[in-house]
């Protein structure tokens, strides 16, 4: 198993995409979720490019199964009708990849039906927390999105998280606008959801981010919200510091 995904992480199709897996640790982080060929996997919000999707659907495609819970197609929003369009143009283009992914909507507290309960052996976010936190979605959207993913997964089945991490000595005010979570933070709510933690990892550590600045998380790389200032400072930090997260279902 550990050959067939090192091959889907290391091929053809990901040679413009690899160029972040020396931040985003692909192949170490699906290691560390223990996702299996023949597994049922949810994906959360795979936004746009399907960053994670290029991996996930050709390695689960004869054996499992993928699921997409993207954002809604009826969504207000223009960027999440967009990033669907997008995703799913991606998608069509080259059915020899994708052409197994069910798509599914998922926009917490309102469309949570991401899979059929009690059906994914893993459910995947990354980097999607703080999206359900910020702008006044607080513990409750939070809550509502730990909760979906509680219902779809089996007793037993696992939750991979990986999210930007705040020190968790900053007071949580800070992560209104920062882009960034406390980890106690993460866990407090999913446990609350009913999970129980498995195991941390430092894969997507990140010991030279600061967390602290001028636009947020978006001031790093990939976004570089600040254009052109201080720009090789800020490629030299790299990616935020990230925290990585195994939550298990309980059997009981």
């Amino acid at each position: 198993m550990a050959d067939q995904l090192n091959d889907m992480v290391n091929a053809p199709h990901r040679e413009t995409t690899s160029q972040r897996d020396h931040y985003r640790h692909p192949l170490e982080t699906l290691t560390f979720f223990d996702i299996q060929q023949d597994m049922t996997v949810v994906e959360i919000w795979p936004g746009t490019h399907g960053w994670y999707t290029e991996i996930l659907a050709p390695y689960l495609r004869k054996k499992g199964k993928l699921y997409a819970a993207h954002f809604n197609a009826n969504s207000t929003s223009p960027f999440y009708r967009d990033s669907r369009k997008q995703f799913l143009d991606k998608l069509r283009v080259s059915p020899d990849f994708y052409d197994k992914v069910t798509i599914t909507s998922f926009n917490p507290p309102s469309y949570v039906d991401i899979a059929p309960a009690g059906s994914a052996d893993r459910v995947l976010t990354f980097r999607n927390i703080h999206n359900w936190y910020m702008r006044g979605g607080g513990d409750e959207r939070v809550l509502a999105a730990f909760s979906a993913f509680y219902r779809a997964l089996k007793p037993g089945g696992i939750l991979g998280v990986v999210e930007h991490r705040l020190p968790d000595t900053r007071p949580e005010s800070d992560q209104e606008g920062s882009g960034y979570l406390r980890e106690n933070y993460v866990i407090r709510l999913a446990e609350q959801a009913g999970f129980r933690l498995l195991a941390k990892s430092n894969i997507n550590a990140n010991p030279t981010d600061s967390t602290n600045h001028p636009k947020g998380v978006w001031t790093l790389p990939p976004t570089l919200r600040l254009g052109e200032l201080q720009r090789d400072h800020y490629l030299s930090i790299g990616e935020s510091d990230r925290m990585t997260l195994k939550f298990i279902k309980s059997t009981d």
